[in-house]
């Protein structure tokens, strides 16, 4: 029998310009409390988003976004580097040393379509086809509605290439008491994938979990 495959420790993370940062950023701050190595990209449309979704500034400048970002999680020297948006030296533009996993949240209809075509304009769009090609772990999530005939068929070409496509769709069966509540509960369903443990939100059949157990990454 093959050894298990081991959980993502390396895992890239892509911020873009669609609605939603706040799921980004509360899976950052988890990826970092549970001590994953995170590589951080930025599309400068996500720095737009970031100031009318979050009141929160994303410098321009990697090296500043990213002691911005290490002090405000408490991040470990090392822990986390964020990169340029045409840093082609990277490790996550190669093959040759690609994370363990990868996820855009949120992902815009513009960067997923580029993705599903095999473009590589830029570092995002590169370090997700390198996913592909070497076949790891990518999650997208798509915050869109409604939903065009075009960004159907993009999504389901790129699940058909081993992507994950998981939009982010609090349920209500939690019976969630703030926005926090809801975003939490579309960070643990990626933090799953991912296979990182989480008690984020209640889980369905176990008993005795009532909204705002959850707390913690």
């Amino acid at each position: 029998m093959p050894a298990p495959i081991p959980p993502p420790q390396r895992i890239t993370l892509a911020f873009t310009g669609a609605s939603g940062l706040p799921y980004g950023l509360r899976l950052l701050e988890c990826l970092l409390q549970a001590d994953r190595t995170v590589w951080l990209l930025i599309s400068q449309a996500a720095r737009i988003v970031a100031s009318h979704e979050c009141d929160f500034s994303l410098p321009a400048q990697p090296r500043t976004v990213q002691a911005q970002l290490a002090a405000r999680y408490g991040a470990k020297p090392g822990q986390l580097k964020v990169f340029g948006r045409e840093d082609w030296l990277a490790p996550a533009a190669s093959g040759s040393n690609p994370a363990d996993a990868m996820v855009v949240c949120p992902c815009s209809m513009g960067t997923l379509a580029a993705i599903a075509q095999g473009l590589a304009d830029n570092l995002i769009e590169r370090a997700a086809d390198v996913m592909l090609k070497e076949r790891r772990l990518l999650v997208l999530v798509p915050r869109e509605t409604p939903l065009s005939t075009i960004h159907l068929e993009n999504m389901l070409r790129l699940s058909r290439a081993g992507a994950v496509i998981l939009p982010p769709a609090p349920g209500f069966y939690t019976r969630p008491q703030s926005v926090a509540d809801m975003v939490d509960f579309v960070v643990a369903r990626i933090l799953d994938q991912l296979r990182v443990p989480n008690e984020l939100a209640p889980r369905w059949g176990r008993e005795h979990a009532a909204p705002g157990d959850g707390t913690e990454c």
